[in-house]
């Protein structure tokens, strides 16, 4: 089986509410880590341990019932430059799904083997990556001279369906090729 890793921080709500109900669909293995508390995945966890645990109820004991879990994580790290991204590049195992926007640590997981995907759903690999490495460089380097301000475009319809889209297709790629 594979696992989802999530660069928490910088998801957008509506797309985690797409992600989070398909890993809870799939039962899939999911690590998010972000520097400060995200209520809807720490609720969701709760919700689909609890729904996991339901049918046991009346047949197993307490300590039995413990031990069903969501097998979504969530970690919390140290505010820091890059400690959210540095704790899911060490815990990374492929096959994997990584979901950022964060350009520098697709780059880092690309090298270990994991498929990357943004929140607009724009797929990140060893054919496109440094490319984009190269770009953000470009823009990093006209902001600090003043001469470009880039727009923050916000996410509109299209761009959370997009994401479902790319999501669905690794989700196929996934389960299909690591059985």
């Amino acid at each position: 089986m594979f696992s989802v890793y999530v660069d928490s921080d910088s998801l957008p709500s509506r797309q985690r509410e797409v992600l989070l109900r398909r890993l809870c669909k799939e039962n899939c293995p999911a690590l998010f880590v972000a520097d400060r508390a995200v209520r809807d995945v720490l609720r969701t966890i709760e919700e689909h341990t609890a729904a996991l645990r339901a049918p046991y109820r009346d047949k197993l004991g307490k300590d039995e019932l413990k031990e069903i879990r969501s097998p979504i994580r969530f970690v919390v790290v140290e505010t820091g430059t890059n400690s959210a991204d540095d704790y899911l590049v060490e815990n990374a195992v492929a096959p994997g799904l990584c979901i950022t926007h964060d350009i520098p640590l697709a780059e880092r997981m690309i090298e270990k083997g994991i498929l990357v995907i943004d929140d607009r759903g724009n797929v990140f690999d060893a054919s496109n990556i440094r490319e984009r490495m190269s770009q953000r460089a470009y823009m990093a380097e006209f902001r600090e001279m003043g001469l470009y301000v880039s727009p923050q475009k916000g996410f509109d319809r299209k761009d959370i369906e997009n994401f479902s889209n790319s999501l669905d297709r690794m989700f196929f790629s996934l389960k299909n090729n690591w059985k």
